[in-house]
């Protein structure tokens, strides 16, 4: 198994970033002209972290080295800055996460890496806000991705959102939260333009079902999640009336933790498809 990381300045989000980006085992019965030299290319899971989290974060926290290990499957873990994934273009120098990845991660890694860029060959996945991101692109970008998972997240209707005050308190995670909301709305150019924009992943599966380009959907949460619970059961309702057709896993006694999103993240790939073993070393 390779880990890669790289630091380098990127165009859509004028700063220099960060990737890290697992590659499959070369198995030992194979010489190293043989596996670099095959030509062979790879799926790719776009996997994404959540607020307060970096590049580093599924590498730290859960198994994904192992599970893409098992999956001859690459795994690129992008860098969010707790920007929710889109373009902002007033946060500090301008960071266009959206373009970021369509316009400039993804010829990376297709380009440097034995990645294949077929859509059949493309998930993505996230927690919390990374969940709320790859909905995003999913949507936004159907023709791009086979599969999109969302852990502990889901899309809101936006439609009966107010207007986002942020008062100057400090009331740890919630204050955070919606200081970010009331400045990306901003951003936006104010509610009614956010609440037209690619965030509203709500509207746009209707839409998506009608056109048939409807990846495959999956979206799970803990019980316990204070968080993201009642949004879950919100979206999870709102689904059914309009039979959307995704899958929904919840488990009793998980919070918003890494516990629930190591073993879920198992439970997407298998979501995927990407259920075959023992394609990497044992050890």
């Amino acid at each position: 198994m390779a880990l890669v990381h790289i630091n380098f300045e990127s165009e859509f989000l004028a700063t220099n970033t960060d990737v890290n980006i697992i590659l499959p085992d070369k198995p030992r019965e194979k010489t190293p002209a043989q596996f670099y030299g095959s030509g062979a290319k790879y799926k790719v899971l776009w996997l994404l972290h959540g607020t307060f989290g970096d590049y580093t974060d599924w590498i730290r926290k859960s198994n994904i080295e192992l599970y893409a290990c098992e999956k001859d499957l690459i795994v690129v873990m992008p860098s969010g800055n707790n920007a929710n994934y889109v373009n902002w273009p007033t946060f500090c120098t301008g960071y266009n996460a959206w373009d970021y990845l369509f316009e400039e991660l993804m010829p990376l890694i297709y380009n440097w890496f034995p990645a294949s860029s077929k859509r059949e060959d493309n998930f993505i996945a996230g927690l919390s806000m990374g969940g709320s991101g790859a909905m995003q692109y999913a949507a936004g970008h159907p023709e791009k991705f086979a599969g999109a998972a969302s852990l502990s997240n889901a899309p809101v209707d936006l439609k009966q959102m107010q207007e986002p005050k942020y008062d100057g308190g400090d009331d740890g995670n919630q204050s955070a939260f919606n200081r970010r909301v009331q400045n990306v709305v901003a951003a936006f150019g104010g509610l009614d333009a956010y609440k037209n924009s690619v965030v509203n992943v709500w509207d746009r599966l209707p839409k998506l079902m009608a056109e048939g380009n409807l990846p495959k959907l999956y979206f799970c949460c803990g019980t316990e999640d204070t968080l993201i619970w009642k949004r879950y059961c919100e979206f999870k309702a709102y689904a059914e009336k309009i039979g959307l057709p995704a899958t929904f896993e919840e488990s009793e006694g998980f919070t918003h933790e890494w516990r629930f999103w190591d073993l879920f993240i198992q439970k997407a790939l298998t979501f995927f498809g990407l259920d075959e073993e023992g394609q990497g070393n044992p050890f």
